[in-house]
Protein backbone atom coordinates (compact mmCIF):
# COMPACT_ATOMS: atom_id res chain seq x y z
CA UNK A 1 0.00 0.00 0.00
CA UNK A 2 0.91 3.64 0.49
CA UNK A 3 2.84 5.45 2.81
CA UNK A 4 1.51 8.96 4.24
CA UNK A 5 4.59 11.16 5.51
CA UNK A 6 3.86 14.15 7.60
CA UNK A 7 6.62 16.53 8.56
CA UNK A 8 6.39 17.64 11.58
CA UNK A 9 2.79 18.24 11.99
CA UNK A 10 1.30 20.76 14.66
CA UNK A 11 -2.51 20.22 14.67
CA UNK A 12 -3.16 17.53 16.43
CA UNK A 13 -6.79 16.91 15.04
CA UNK A 14 -5.52 17.14 11.67
CA UNK A 15 -2.93 13.78 12.38
CA UNK A 16 -6.56 12.68 14.07
CA UNK A 17 -8.56 12.71 10.94
CA UNK A 18 -5.02 11.28 8.96
CA UNK A 19 -4.91 7.84 11.17
CA UNK A 20 -8.43 7.40 10.33
CA UNK A 21 -7.79 7.46 6.51
CA UNK A 22 -4.73 5.49 6.74
CA UNK A 23 -6.95 2.91 9.26
CA UNK A 24 -9.75 3.27 6.17
CA UNK A 25 -7.38 2.66 3.44
CA UNK A 26 -4.74 0.63 4.57
CA UNK A 27 -1.75 3.10 3.77
CA UNK A 28 0.71 3.39 6.37
CA UNK A 29 1.13 6.92 8.44
CA UNK A 30 4.79 8.02 9.00
CA UNK A 31 4.77 11.21 11.43
CA UNK A 32 8.53 12.75 11.75
CA UNK A 33 9.02 14.82 14.08
CA UNK A 34 9.34 17.10 16.45
CA UNK A 35 5.76 16.92 16.58
CA UNK A 36 3.51 19.92 17.57
CA UNK A 37 1.43 17.56 20.04
CA UNK A 38 1.77 14.25 22.44
CA UNK A 39 0.70 11.38 20.39
CA UNK A 40 -1.41 10.98 23.76
CA UNK A 41 -3.20 14.03 22.83
CA UNK A 42 -7.07 14.39 23.35
CA UNK A 43 -7.77 16.15 20.10
CA UNK A 44 -5.40 13.79 18.54
CA UNK A 45 -7.84 10.90 20.04
CA UNK A 46 -11.21 12.31 19.60
CA UNK A 47 -10.36 13.25 15.77
CA UNK A 48 -9.21 9.42 15.04
CA UNK A 49 -11.95 7.96 17.02
CA UNK A 50 -11.83 4.33 17.68
CA UNK A 51 -9.37 3.55 14.19
CA UNK A 52 -6.19 4.21 16.27
CA UNK A 53 -6.09 0.39 16.95
CA UNK A 54 -6.86 -0.52 13.15
CA UNK A 55 -3.81 2.12 12.05
CA UNK A 56 -0.02 1.64 11.41
CA UNK A 57 1.48 4.29 12.36
CA UNK A 58 5.53 5.13 12.85
CA UNK A 59 7.12 8.01 14.23
CA UNK A 60 10.57 8.91 12.92
CA UNK A 61 12.80 10.90 14.61
CA UNK A 62 13.89 12.54 11.06
CA UNK A 63 13.13 12.75 7.52
CA UNK A 64 16.53 10.81 6.32
CA UNK A 65 15.47 7.91 9.17
CA UNK A 66 12.35 7.96 7.80
CA UNK A 67 13.59 7.45 4.30
CA UNK A 68 15.88 5.28 5.24
CA UNK A 69 13.67 3.25 7.14
CA UNK A 70 13.68 -0.84 5.59
CA UNK A 71 9.76 0.23 4.23
CA UNK A 72 10.90 3.03 2.70
CA UNK A 73 14.25 2.89 1.59
CA UNK A 74 13.69 1.75 -2.21
CA UNK A 75 10.21 4.27 -2.06
CA UNK A 76 9.61 6.72 -4.93
CA UNK A 77 8.81 9.89 -2.82
CA UNK A 78 6.20 12.91 -3.74
CA UNK A 79 6.62 16.28 -2.23
CA UNK A 80 3.44 18.04 -1.89
CA UNK A 81 3.46 21.97 -2.39
CA UNK A 82 1.11 24.62 -3.58
CA UNK A 83 4.20 25.66 -5.48
CA UNK A 84 4.98 22.88 -7.62
CA UNK A 85 3.63 23.07 -11.69
CA UNK A 86 2.72 19.39 -11.66
CA UNK A 87 -0.38 18.32 -10.74
CA UNK A 88 -0.98 15.24 -8.85
CA UNK A 89 -3.55 13.58 -11.03
CA UNK A 90 -0.75 13.04 -13.65
CA UNK A 91 1.00 10.72 -11.86
CA UNK A 92 0.80 6.73 -11.93
CA UNK A 93 1.17 5.74 -8.51
CA UNK A 94 2.37 2.91 -7.43
CA UNK A 95 1.78 0.73 -4.18
CA UNK A 96 5.20 1.73 -1.78
CA UNK A 97 4.92 5.43 -2.75
CA UNK A 98 5.47 7.76 0.01
CA UNK A 99 3.48 10.75 -0.31
CA UNK A 100 5.26 13.58 1.72
CA UNK A 101 3.09 16.57 3.58
CA UNK A 102 4.49 19.09 5.32
CA UNK A 103 3.83 21.27 8.50
CA UNK A 104 0.45 23.32 8.97
CA UNK A 105 0.45 26.29 7.95
CA UNK A 106 3.90 26.82 6.42
CA UNK A 107 3.93 23.44 4.36
CA UNK A 108 7.31 22.09 3.25
CA UNK A 109 10.45 23.57 4.09
CA UNK A 110 13.00 24.15 0.87
CA UNK A 111 15.71 21.25 2.81
CA UNK A 112 12.48 18.77 2.49
CA UNK A 113 11.79 19.86 -1.31
CA UNK A 114 15.40 19.67 -2.15
CA UNK A 115 16.08 15.99 -0.31
CA UNK A 116 17.69 14.00 -3.05
CA UNK A 117 15.33 11.22 -2.36
CA UNK A 118 12.50 13.06 -3.50
CA UNK A 119 11.21 11.70 -6.82
CA UNK A 120 8.95 14.54 -7.69
CA UNK A 121 7.16 18.03 -6.53
CA UNK A 122 3.34 17.65 -7.46
CA UNK A 123 0.42 20.07 -6.08
CA UNK A 124 -3.25 19.82 -5.95
CA UNK A 125 -5.20 21.93 -8.08
CA UNK A 126 -7.21 24.80 -6.66
CA UNK A 127 -9.11 28.00 -8.05
CA UNK A 128 -6.53 30.77 -7.86
CA UNK A 129 -5.99 33.17 -4.55
CA UNK A 130 -6.28 30.26 -2.92
CA UNK A 131 -2.75 29.26 -0.45
CA UNK A 132 -3.79 25.65 0.42
CA UNK A 133 -6.13 23.07 1.32
CA UNK A 134 -6.58 21.33 5.16
CA UNK A 135 -3.71 18.77 5.47
CA UNK A 136 -5.53 15.74 5.91
CA UNK A 137 -7.66 16.68 3.26
CA UNK A 138 -4.81 16.71 1.08
CA UNK A 139 -3.36 13.86 2.23
CA UNK A 140 -6.78 12.21 1.52
CA UNK A 141 -7.49 13.23 -1.62
CA UNK A 142 -4.36 12.31 -2.55
CA UNK A 143 -4.05 9.02 -1.12
CA UNK A 144 -7.81 7.66 -2.33
CA UNK A 145 -6.54 8.67 -6.21
CA UNK A 146 -3.46 6.30 -5.69
CA UNK A 147 -5.38 3.89 -3.97
CA UNK A 148 -8.48 4.24 -7.03
CA UNK A 149 -5.26 3.66 -9.51
CA UNK A 150 -4.66 0.47 -7.71
CA UNK A 151 -8.17 -0.73 -8.31
CA UNK A 152 -8.58 0.29 -4.51
CA UNK A 153 -6.99 -2.70 -3.76
CA UNK A 154 -8.33 -4.80 -0.45
CA UNK A 155 -11.02 -2.91 -0.17
CA UNK A 156 -14.90 -4.20 0.21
Amino acid sequence: MFHVMFLEPRIPPNTGNAIRMVAATGATLHLVEPLGFDLSEPKLKRAGLDYHDLASVVVHPDIDAALESEALVSSRVFAFTAHATRWFSEVEFEAGDVLLFGPEPTGLPDEALGHPRVTDRLRIPMVGGRRSLNLSNSAAVVTYEAWRQQGFAGAE
